[in-house]
């Protein structure tokens, strides 16, 4: 499986963010299952996911210190890539 991601240190916390759909992001339990199944490829950060409404504004979930972070940043100027999951 691919998907899109991205690590970044900000402020001495280094976390991992992740692309998944809307409605995952709108799941509180379906969010924590996922954050989950993504902490293997990402070992030893926490990790924060993000989704986009059908107008391109973000939604993150995750830890609240991740999530303000993210919030005031364009998701165009985070340093996006593409992962293998195994």
């Amino acid at each position: 499986m691919k998907f899109q991601g991205a690590v970044i240190k900000e402020q001495g916390v280094t976390f991992a963010i992740v692309v998944v759909k809307k409605h995952i992001v709108d799941s509180q339990h379906q969010s924590d299952e996922a954050i989950s199944s993504f902490m293997p490829m990402f070992p030893g950060m926490p990790v924060a996911l993000m989704a986009q409404d059908s107008r391109g504004i973000p939604k993150y979930r995750g830890r609240r210190d991740i999530v303000n972070f993210l919030a005031n940043v364009h998701p165009s100027q985070i340093p996006w890539q593409e992962y293998t999951y195994r």
